[in-house]
């Protein structure tokens, strides 16, 4: 049985892997189009893979998807992040997990995630060839398998492929996956930072706080989290999130709307002007601009305050009422022009890809053609950051290397 993984990322790797465990009589090659292996794995987490996310109920992994949730459900469960972990730890590689859930190598360096991987391969008898594209796949229904045009001018038979190419942003580029009769969603960018041009903070770039949340106005949509001040916006895990869960809002958009920002996430208007006012009472000789409340950094408070029109003499005692209330603003709902994203580092994240409605999530076979799989980023699956993305490549890939490698009936 020959059997041709298109893709040689996390989940072309995953797949080709199980599926030659599973039959060691089949031939799996990997075919990537560029000189490089596994590209994504090295770059992540900085450098250090964050393989995947500490928690082991299927359910609730699964909600961390702005994309595929309820189809992932079931099929974490057949292979989630503890399966991930244990077969990480049974070839060699322990995971550790970090106070906010990410789960890395204990070394710390995603190149013992490409060994290991790259180990297996070849331990399973894995063929792995670069600089080779596939440019069409055509079934070939009187012998059943496939044919596979090449880049350069040959062709390839298949009994079974596995398209795991990863996600593009240009539509354009899913045509050879059109040709099949398969539908794309269609796709925009995830996983992005804000760009702020007129920010009054942009002065005050590295300076974080551990919670707050970020809400776009007029829209429902809102997530809290770390939040970093950058030269040209803001990013962090509240923004990054935020930008998954609004790829599409914010792409229709066309990355122009207004933020809110609540530095003070956990008070409401009412508690924070009780606050304030406590404070006040009890420290009304103190300056204003120089004693930051609720935690936040000195910096931080002082632009703040500088936005709410305090002057830096001012004490408490003599604060205005109008500044109190420009304060309780600034803390609770400071707008932010966004116009614009910016690429968070090189561990893009696209929306859209092939529709899942033609897919069995349990085996990830095309519901159009037998013998043709699909896994990782091509799919429109996409999670927020934290190990969710390359989750996905492992349970995909794994469900599908496992259903290909099945005898041909």
């Amino acid at each position: 049985m020959n059997i041709i993984v298109i893709g040689g990322g996390a989940a072309g790797y995953f797949g080709a892997i199980a599926c030659a465990e599973a039959n060691p009589k089949a031939q799996v090659t990997i075919l990537e189009k560029s000189s490089k292996l596994l590209s994504k794995v090295k770059v992540s987490g900085g450098g250090r893979c964050n393989v995947t996310h500490h928690c082991f109920t299927p359910t609730v992994f699964a909600q961390h998807y702005p994309r595929g949730a309820k189809q992932l459900k079931e099929a974490f469960k057949a292979f989630g992040a503890a399966e991930t972990v244990a077969w990480f730890e049974q070839r060699g590689v322990k995971l550790k997990a970090e106070p906010d859930g990410r789960m890395f190598p204990v070394t710390d360096n995603s190149q013992t995630i490409i060994d290991c991987l790259q180990r297996e391969a070849a331990r399973t008898g894995v063929t792995v060839k670069t600089g080779i594209a596939v440019e069409r796949i055509v079934p070939v229904p009187e012998k059943g398998g496939y044919t596979l045009y090449l880049n350069n001018g040959k062709e390839l038979q298949a009994d079974r492929v596995l398209v795991s190419s990863g996600g593009n942003p240009k539509s354009h580029n899913y045509d050879w996956l059109r040709a099949l009769g398969h539908s794309i969603q269609e796709p925009v960018p995830s996983l992005f930072t804000f760009n702020v041009p007129g920010s009054p903070l942009k002065e005050l770039q590295g300076v974080s706080v551990p919670q707050a949340r970020v809400r776009i106005a007029g829209h429902k949509l809102e997530y809290e989290g770390p939040l970093l001040i950058t030269h040209w916006g803001y990013s962090g895990p509240a923004v990054l999130k935020l930008s998954a869960w609004g790829a599409r809002l914010f792409h229709g958009m066309g990355y122009r709307f207004t933020a809110l920002v609540s530095w003070v996430h956990e008070q409401t208007e009412e508690s924070l002007r009780g606050h304030l006012q406590d404070f006040r009472q009890a420290h009304p000789k103190k300056v204003v601009t120089s004693n930051p409340l609720f935690g936040l950094p000195q910096r931080l408070w002082k632009a703040l305050t500088g936005i709410a029109g305090i002057s830096e003499e001012v004490k408490w005692a003599e604060l205005p009422a109008k500044n109190t209330n420009k304060l309780v603003e600034a803390l609770l709902r400071m707008p932010v022009d966004v116009d614009g994203k910016t690429t968070f580092k090189e561990e893009f994240v696209t929306c859209g890809g092939l529709d899942l409605s033609q897919i069995n999530m349990k085996t990830m076979e095309s519901r159009l053609h037998p013998g043709l799989y699909f896994a990782g980023e091509v799919l429109d699956i996409d999670g927020i950051t934290g190990g969710f993305n390359f989750q996905a490549a492992w349970t995909t890939g794994y469900l599908a290397g496992r259903a290909m490698a099945a005898p041909i009936s």
